[in-house]
């Protein structure tokens, strides 16, 4: 028996999520390269990488563990059915869109895989989805997941619901967008993955 690399594209976010983390909260170093800041300034090019490495940054340890044990659970099952292409355009989807509505609608930082956390619940309850059916793993999901989600949105509680939402609703969309999509995706060249998307 062999330990195999089963999931590159998680272990590889996960790994880094850990490097960074460690970095930052017991090194005390660059933790602003992986924050979203409160106020965005349009005309410093050193925010715009933020827009997608605050999502491997994290407050505490409590935090990281609680993001990485949904994301290692999750991620490999999505990953073998959508391929690794398709998950690493999740990931930098996820993390741009919740970032653009953030900054949008709120005053407050933003730090952490949250919201990539909620888009892998999402998924995976519709990784079986078919024409014409609507698995009820998939509404539950929404209702609890989702649902809880939007009764607590302006809760004063240092966690962006927000952002779980966000994610959850880009959850579903790649999970109806990529229904017809299988392990056969993982040869597929950028081109036809976005293709398949429109």
């Amino acid at each position: 028996m062999k330990i195999t690399f089963n999931s590159p594209v998680i272990l590889g976010f996960s790994f880094l999520c850990v490097v960074v983390f460690v970095l930052t909260q017991y090194l005390n170093t660059g933790m602003n390269w992986f924050t979203l800041p409160a106020s965005f300034d349009f005309s410093n090019w050193t925010y715009y990488p933020r827009l997608f490495t605050y999502v491997l940054g994290h407050a505490n340890a409590d935090h990281l563990i609680g993001n990485l044990s949904f994301i290692l659970l999750l991620g490999p099952i999505i990953e073998e059915k959508y391929g690794a292409k398709h998950i690493m355009i999740m990931l930098f989807t996820t993390a741009l869109v919740t970032a653009v509505f953030h900054i949008l609608f709120f005053k407050n930082g933003l730090v952490g895989a949250s919201g990539i956390v909620f888009c892998f619940i999402v998924l995976v309850s519709l990784v079986n989805f078919k024409n014409n059916e609507l698995p009820l793993t998939f509404i539950l999901v929404a209702i609890i997941f989702i649902g809880k989600e939007l009764i607590y949105l302006f809760s004063d509680d240092n966690i962006s619901q927000f952002a779980h939402i966000i994610g959850g609703c880009i959850g579903a969309f790649f999970g109806f967008k990529l229904k017809s999509k299988g392990r056969s995706s993982k040869t597929s060249s950028g081109r036809d993955i976005l293709k398949g998307l429109k």
